[in-house]
């Protein structure tokens, strides 16, 4: 496993983390053992950095990783967040940057992690009504109370994230991004270079579109929350975005890939300060999303890759208009 700097404070992470997300919902029935298998096989296997937040599951996710952070804690990296409040559904939430709610918020994810310290704690989305300076102020007492090792922001404009890194150093911005989500092409991704942040994309597989392996709305499970929370997924936007996939996996067969190792072999290539977290809840997966690091692409692949999917050429919004009010432009 090639290794990625998170940040002066963090250091080197492996450079393919894990998303943990799936584990606990959104994507269909999981199974609790199984996932812990894959947990215990990603480090094994090398990977270091785990990511997850309060709100998966419920504070599931996070209950989820108690037990295997308890075994080998001091060899992970460990990414959590707070921000999105729910009671029950993903449609009913609101977003809570407060001081006093964050200082909550951090000890009840500390008490699920069974953890003392945070190594990098997001805020996992931003209410424009609490100015940033003042969020990161509250996150910057948890470092100074030796809560929290680094602090990360999530889908946040160049703008804020240089006004956030004026209160304190930020380390990572996560944000969604692939082949066909390339929005943080438009100053993010060049601005966390320039300041030194660590840039990590979730989903960079497309939320599995770009694995080929969905053809229809009826390949995901009933329960999946692509079915109603993303308009990429759409009956009539997926038949059409097929024509992408497709291409992109005629390339991979001459390179003797999956499009899945190709597809993160890009993001990969997209600078030595991108730390991609797929998510996947089985061993066979993240043993494939490793073998991506080790990919070698010319400038003649990541040029056709580029052309396969420029921006604003995939049908559909990621996000439903609610969840994009909560994406910093």
């Amino acid at each position: 496993m090639r290794f990625r700097n998170l940040g002066a404070r963090l250091g080197a992470v492996s450079a393919i983390g894990l998303g943990c997300m799936g584990m606990s919902e959104f994507y269909g029935p999981s199974d609790k053992a199984q996932s812990l298998a894959t947990l215990e096989h990603a480090l094994e296997k090398g990977i270091t950095f785990f990511d997850t937040a309060d709100t998966y599951g419920l504070g599931h996710n996070e209950e989820l990783l108690n037990s295997f952070l308890a075994r080998h804690r001091d060899q992970i990296t460990l990414a959590t967040k707070f921000g999105i409040v729910r009671d029950g559904p993903l449609a009913d939430r609101r977003i809570d940057n407060t001081p006093a709610y964050i200082a909550k918020a951090n000890e009840a994810s500390l008490k699920r992690l069974g953890i003392d310290v945070i190594d990098l704690y997001y805020a996992h989305r931003l209410n424009p009504a609490v100015p940033v300076e003042e969020t990161v102020g509250a996150m910057a007492d948890l470092v100074t109370q030796g809560k929290v090792r680094g602090l990360g922001l999530s889908e946040v404009s160049a703008e804020t994230l240089r006004r956030a890194h004026a209160v304190h150093p930020i380390a990572a911005v996560q944000s969604e991004y692939s082949l066909w989500t390339r929005d943080p092409e438009d100053g993010i991704l060049e601005t966390c270079k320039e300041l030194g942040v660590a840039f990590v994309p979730y989903s960079p597989l497309g939320r599995g579109f770009l694995t080929g392996k969905i053809r229809s709305v009826d390949d995901m499970a009933a329960d999946d929350f692509r079915r109603t929370s993303q308009p990429r997924f759409e009956r009539a936007n997926l038949q059409k975005n097929l024509a992408m996939v497709d291409t992109l996996t005629a390339l991979a067969e001459s390179k003797g890939c999956t499009p899945a190792q190709l597809a993160l072999a890009w993001v990969l290539a997209q600078g030595d300060h991108v730390i991609p977290i797929p998510g996947t809840r089985t061993e066979r997966y993240v043993d494939e999303n490793i073998a991506a690091a080790a990919l070698s692409l010319t400038a003649d692949d990541i040029s056709a890759l580029d052309q396969i999917a420029p921006k604003g050429t995939i049908n559909g919004e990621r996000y439903t208009v609610e969840g994009m009010q909560h994406v910093d432009k």
